[in-house]
């Protein structure tokens, strides 16, 4: 072999074992090149404050320990306009949040960059299946003479539009979308205090739908179905209290009172308010042969709407 060719040889030799020799900072001993580093995803969290049926706003005000909401997430389009809210295909479908303090997703929920707005929607209370936004069924209890199942009858839901991505909790203002119905019974002729409070007495709201159909992303509900009576909740001593899906009730005989099983019905027409809640104190009198009413809602409009009933 020619001296050059030698020398050639070598010369290839040494750049071989250069390159082998760990001359990569990438790798080292063997080991696995490290891979690029990626954003990391930014989490979603939420608050939420109520707005209650006399205007003021409440941070978690009345949702306990275990209380599961829905949650909807829509990005914004590229130009910044809103997306239409959809059953499913939207960033986040019709996630449970439970609430213990604070609430949290049942699996954790990111944003889609650090750049896109958008619109959250929530509703309560939390249904796993959910084929149409615009028109959920809802129900409420029949029978609401138990805490359990008066609060099972409430109905919320809530938006915040075009949030820009933060680390911080998400603020989501959730309203009544029902009406609360509070009934106080005071003793008028032929009554006391003492006779009624040692009276058998019932209360019973009559012929009112209680199906509805809701729309999420509005906010908004629609009363279906044929009619029903409700009993309420009894609160206090002479008081009971009821939600109702807003609508308008035809003249009739709206609240019926039994006492010792003797039935005191006042006949009223009345249209029960998305939010409001509408007070009605009944007085019952022996000597009319009925119940004598006034009805003040919670924002009063200036007016007696009482009346006698026979």
């Amino acid at each position: 072999m020619k001296t050059k060719d030698i020398i050639k040889l070598l010369l290839a030799s040494s750049i071989a074992c250069a390159c082998s020799s760990g001359g990569d900072d990438n790798v080292s001993d063997g080991q696995e090149p490290t891979p690029p580093t990626t954003h990391t995803k930014l989490p979603i969290n939420i608050s939420t404050e109520l707005m209650e049926p006399n205007g003021t706003r409440v941070t978690d005000y009345s949702f306990e320990s275990g209380d599961k909401i829905g949650l909807f997430v829509v990005n914004r389009t590229s130009d910044g306009s809103a997306a239409q809210l959809k059953p499913t295909g939207n960033h986040v479908d019709n996630m449970p949040f439970t609430y213990n303090g604070t609430w949290t997703p049942a699996t954790p929920i990111y944003w889609l960059d650090d750049k896109t707005h958008a619109d959250f929607y929530l509703y309560y209370p939390y249904t796993p299946s959910l084929p149409n936004v615009e028109n959920m069924p809802f129900k409420v209890n029949s029978d609401q003479s138990t805490e359990g199942a008066y609060k099972a009858s409430d109905l919320l839901a809530g938006s915040s539009k075009d949030i820009a991505p933060t680390d911080k909790a998400i603020t989501i203002l959730a309203k009544h979308l029902l009406s609360q119905m509070i009934v106080k019974i005071v003793p008028g002729n032929g009554f006391t205090a003492e006779s009624l409070a040692a009276a058998n007495v019932s209360v019973r709201i009559n012929n009112v739908k209680t199906n509805a159909t809701v729309n999420i992303a509005k906010a908004t509900v629609s009363a279906s179905g044929a009619t029903s009576n409700i009993t309420p909740l009894k609160t206090a001593q002479f008081t009971y209290k009821a939600l109702i899906v807003p609508q308008s009730v035809p003249d009739g005989n709206l609240i019926s009172v039994t006492v010792d099983g003797r039935e005191f019905n006042l006949p009223k027409a009345f249209t029960f308010i998305s939010g409001k809640l509408h007070r009605f104190t009944v007085t019952l009198s022996k000597t009319s042969n009925g119940i004598n009413v006034s009805i003040g809602q919670w924002e009063d409009d200036g007016t007696d709407n009482g009346g006698t009933a026979e």
